[in-house]
């Protein structure tokens, strides 16, 4: 296996503005381009393209962390997993009513724009991400 621990990942989940989350994980799960992706440890290298969407994260002790991510990018190398977006948020930092309103205005906005289809799109992995940590 690559790497030096080799049944553990060390995972960085890093927003624009702050490192969202830190620490080694057994496994994450991420949606990039070309659909869901799971990261064991030794996975071969790779660099991709995520989209907006959750991203899950199970720790060495068994806990499932979610974040909700904008498109970004994911690389792995050697056990290393860095998930790098403009926005992430932890599930927990999610006030779920909210983000249901952002959609609910997001929908009813009628525009039919990239801009307005990115804000539906990250309001619906807001609430999933609220959704599958519970």
């Amino acid at each position: 296996m690559a790497g030096t621990s080799g049944s553990t990942l060390q995972v960085e989940l890093v927003a624009a503005d702050r490192l969202v989350w830190s620490g080694t994980a057994s496994r994450v799960i991420a949606r990039t381009t070309e659909g869901d992706v799971g990261i064991l440890p030794g996975h071969a290298p790779i660099l991709s393209v995520i989209i907006e969407g959750v991203v899950d994260v199970l720790t060495e002790e068994g806990e499932t962390w979610v974040a909700a991510v904008d498109a970004g990018f994911l690389s792995v190398a050697n056990n290393r997993v860095s998930i790098l977006s403009e926005h992430a948020e932890m599930s927990h930092e999610i006030d779920l009513e909210k983000a249901r309103q952002d959609l609910e205005r997001a929908k009813a906005s009628g525009e039919n724009n990239d801009e307005a289809e990115e804000a539906v799109r990250r309001a619906e992995a807001r609430i999933r991400a609220v959704e599958r940590a519970s």
